[in-house]
């Protein structure tokens, strides 16, 4: 003990005598903001960091802004509100992982994670669904079907067949694929799932194994070398799966017409925003997330070999179907699989949220146990907890109330756990668990409940063992004060506070003008033609915007498109710089496009009313909160800049 006293007490003196040598680059409200603190939030904020006395200034600035908000936020206890100091746990929790693994064990799986990317498997699997938390008798009854099921392909039934049966695979898909699950990689698949894939022969039938899902076997019937990552976009008809032969016929019709538009040099892009039935990707291009090889991102097979089948950027399939309707995909970029130092990082991370994890931690938390001196002492103790663990307590029904003693179940750095803590832990920790005999469940419960104990207790730890821990929590700590305050005085102030944002409106209101505006409709058409055609029936009065519809696109839907609206003519690129008169004006060509303008009435610039201005007023107004509330706090709390350490960041 006095061993133990003796290197506290040294090291707590070396720790004030650093502290006295940091040097402070600024003080707010007498708090001071040390060197490394600053210019670790400062690194974080630029890539590409300066340290000239304009760009210093200019940042301290910012960071004053910030710090003073901090401040107020803390002097309010925004740092003590209970739903805020659960989401800075939780973020803890989050960013405390990394440092809770075993770094041996998590390096060889992130190895393996690169290795595994480097080959793509095709599998197919049978599945016998049954709950995480099935009773015994559930989970033995779904093991001897699976095992049953396997013992019949190695007889010599076709395992596809044996999927798609009504007493085969509970996989839905089964009845359509016979269990065929396509190439896959690292990370696309469950841990436990991707593992048996990896370790399973070619050809073989895998031992019945279990996921969170139930009980699988699975067969592998293919290898090949990873095709990489790549980047498409796509057009895409829908057809809906209830959908009569006429439609899914007039759909590949279309997608043959606007597949012919492209070969023929048309613009993607134009014909992708027009026509595409993809709502997610049609206004960006048809562009969709990167798949392949180390993503978690899956297509649809026949959707990913056209994309893979493309060889250079730029470059368009024909048209495919999938289950989703038509597509034309066309390739954006593709990238070999990345070496592995490239990959480290982004993998690490990966690892660390997956599955795969658990396994890191189960070695990290033995390592501590020796580190740390552990001794169990809980054999008989633990008997009170199997005597009286009843039926109740799957309902969340059950108390310890009855236990008399507390005393102590293992010991860990001479601080001891004891009987009442993992009574409380067995209180909140009810839920999902399944029934089975006293004694065995006592049994996982005090080996979660360790665990959990033993991460906490180094947990509690990681500030002073790693000072960037410490600065991320700060970081987090001040973020999540800093959100709520704005809320509070600034954003929602502004949106609740109506009589203050029309009083504001009303001494600004020459700031709120609506600039000179088309009241009209506009008609987009694909050619000269057709432009001429719709000139021609406009000059009608009798005559709207859905009669020319009707009747131009008569043949193709692609002919004709009409917009009507109040047109800001600054801000509307195809009406900008052009003079245009009331009534039908001469139709005009602007990037491949022909446009037919009627105007109903051209309006003089006018000043907005109050419900036409309120969006961009109320941000305004958020403005002119946020620079009033922070002259309040720079009379409120002093600050001081060190401007001798300030001005030498850049000497580390």
């Amino acid at each position: 003990m006095k061993k133990i006293i003796s290197l506290f007490v040294s090291v707590l003196f070396v720790q004030i005598l650093v502290a006295q040598k940091e040097q402070v680059v600024m003080e707010i409200n007498g708090k001071p903001v040390t060197k490394s603190e600053f210019l670790q939030i400062y690194l974080k904020n630029n890539n590409d960091p300066k340290y000239d006395k304009q760009t210093l200034d200019d940042y301290v600035e910012m960071f004053k802004k910030f710090k003073l908000k901090v401040a107020e936020a803390e002097a309010l206890g925004y740092d003590t509100i209970p739903k805020l100091k659960k989401e800075l746990e939780g973020y803890k929790k989050q960013l405390a992982t990394p440092y809770l693994i075993d770094s041996v064990e998590n390096r060889y799986l992130v190895e393996q994670a690169y290795e595994r990317i480097k080959t793509e498997v095709r599998a197919s699997h049978i599945l016998v669904r049954v709950d995480a938390n099935a009773s015994p008798k559930d989970t033995l009854a779904a093991y001897n079907r699976i095992l049953t099921l396997k013992k019949r392909i190695e007889k010599g039934e076709d395992f596809a067949t044996v999927a798609k049966m009504k007493s085969g695979s509970e996989d839905p898909s089964a009845v359509n694929n016979g269990g065929d699950l396509g190439f896959f990689t690292a990370f696309q698949m469950v841990y436990a799932f991707e593992e048996k894939a990896y370790t399973t022969a070619m050809g073989s039938i895998s031992e019945p194994f279990r996921t969170r899902f139930g009980y699988h076997i699975l067969k592998v019937t293919d290898k090949r070398p990873a095709r990489g990552t790549i980047k498409t976009a796509h057009l895409m008809v829908a057809v809906p799966k209830d959908a009569t032969q006429e439609v899914k016929d007039n759909a590949e019709k279309k997608i043959n017409e606007l597949y012919e538009k492209l070969s023929k040099g048309e613009k993607w892009e134009d014909l992708v925003a027009l026509h595409s039935d993809d709502p997610s990707s049609s206004k960006k291009g048809g562009e969709l997330a990167a798949f392949g090889s180390g993503t978690t991102q899956r297509m649809v097979t026949s959707f990913e070999d056209a994309a893979f089948a493309l060889k250079t950027d730029g470059e368009i399939s024909k048209p495919i179907r999938t289950d989703y309707g038509f597509h034309i995909v066309k390739r954006l970029e593709w990238k070999d699989v990345a070496p592995y130092l490239t990959m480290k990082k982004e993998l690490q991370g990966r690892v660390n949220k997956d599955e795969r994890s658990k396994k890191t931690q189960d070695s990290f938390v033995a390592k501590l146990k020796t580190n740390y001196g552990y001794k169990y002492a809980g054999d008989k103790s633990l008997k009170w907890f199997v005597n009286n663990l009843d039926s109740t307590y799957y309902l969340g029904k059950w108390n310890a109330g009855s236990l008399k003693s507390n005393n102590t179940l293992f010991k860990l750095n001479g601080t001891a756990f004891t009987q009442k803590s993992f009574a409380d832990y067995l209180v909140k920790n009810y839920r999902g668990i399944k029934r089975d005999e006293s004694k065995t469940v006592v049994k996982a419960q005090y080996k979660a409940w360790e665990k959990s104990e033993i991460l906490n207790f180094e947990e509690k730890l990681l500030p002073e063992k790693y000072p960037d821990f410490k600065a991320l929590i700060n970081e987090y700590h001040d973020g999540i004060i800093l959100y709520e305050i704005m809320s509070d005085k600034v954003w929602n102030k502004a949106v609740k506070d109506t009589t203050g944002l029309k009083d504001f409106f009303a001494k600004n209101r020459a700031n709120y003008m609506w600039p000179k505006r088309l009241d009209a409709t506009v008609y987009e058409c694909l050619n000269k033609d057709i432009a001429v055609k719709v000139v021609g029936m406009l000059k009608n009065d009798t005559i709207n915007s859905k009669d020319v519809l009707d009747v131009v696109n008569k043949d193709s839907e692609l002919n004709l498109k009409v917009r009507m609206n109040k047109f800001d003519l600054d801000q509307t690129n195809f009406l900008k710089d052009k003079t245009f008169n009331k009534g039908v004006n001469p139709a005009f060509e602007f990037e491949g496009k022909i446009y037919v303008v009627k105007v109903n009435e051209v309006l003089s610039p006018m000043p907005k009313e109050f419900s036409e201005a309120k969006g961009i007023a109320t941000s305004d107004y958020q403005t002119y909160l946020e620079k009033t509330w922070l002259d309040e706090l720079k009379a409120k709390y002093p600050i001081k800049i060190n401007n001798e350490v300030l001005y030498n960041l850049g000497n580390k």
